[in-house]
């Protein structure tokens, strides 16, 4: 029996940061674009669905071929909403109107660098083993291990000093969340942290990968995609 999966962009319309981030201009294109049209072109997916509060998002993703069944009630939709509770809301909609799926994949908004090779690598890797998760990840670029912070006095002082003299080459590599997209198999029990042993990280390249909560962070992303796409 053929599986079916779908894809759920939360988009909120009260960015701060970057006012209006979600459907500001993009090389050319609402930032939210990108992540709606890699979801289509995937072909992974029964419904792509953007949950908003905002009509202007709805707007924007509709015109790009997502569906927006809903909008998003204001209780989760404040700075302290969780991502894990809007996608429950979203998949017990659908169940009420009797949708119901194996698979959810939750694609952040802010992810113009995000290749459909990799949804479909973690789509593949979920089925195939017997995890709760797979996410998008990527290497740290410099040893966690020899990291430093900044006192109350603003002077140096590391998270792990005993690693101070270590070679990088013999410290543990470490990974992090690229902020892309996660995959779940609704079949099984949810798991409170993403980052466990129920979960596959599926590994990027770290110029595919650039978070965007910044203007900094933003004119970054745009230099990315540039050479990228050059």
């Amino acid at each position: 029996m053929q599986t079916k999966a779908v894809a759920i962009i939360p988009a909120r319309g009260g960015s701060k940061r970057i006012p209006k981030k979600n459907i500001k201009d993009f090389h050319g294109k609402p930032l939210i674009a990108y992540s709606i049209e890699v979801a289509l072109k995937s072909k992974l997916f029964e419904k792509v669905i953007v949950s908003t509060d905002d009509e202007e998002i709805a707007k924007v993703a509709k015109e790009y071929g997502a569906e927006v069944p809903f909008i998003r009630p204001k209780e989760l939709s404040d700075d302290f909403a969780d991502s894990a509770d809007v996608i429950k809301h979203a998949l017990a909609y659908l169940k009420s109107i009797g949708k119901e799926y194996d698979y959810a994949c939750t694609i952040y908004a802010t992810a113009p660098l995000m290749r459909y090779k990799y949804l479909l690598q973690g789509y593949n890797e979920l089925q195939k083993n017997d995890a709760t998760n797979a996410f998008s990840a990527t290497s740290m670029p410099f040893p966690i291990q020899r990291t430093f912070f900044l006192n109350q006095d603003g002077r140096c002082e590391m998270f792990t000093p005993q690693y101070y003299e270590s070679r990088s080459q013999d410290l543990v590599e470490a990974y992090q969340d690229a902020g892309q997209f996660y995959w779940t198999n609704l079949h099984k029990p949810a798991i409170e942290m993403m980052f466990s042993n129920e979960s596959i990280p599926i590994i990027l390249p770290r110029y595919l990968v650039q978070d965007i909560d910044t203007l900094e962070d933003w004119r970054r992303a745009e230099i990315m995609y540039e050479v990228i796409n050059r």
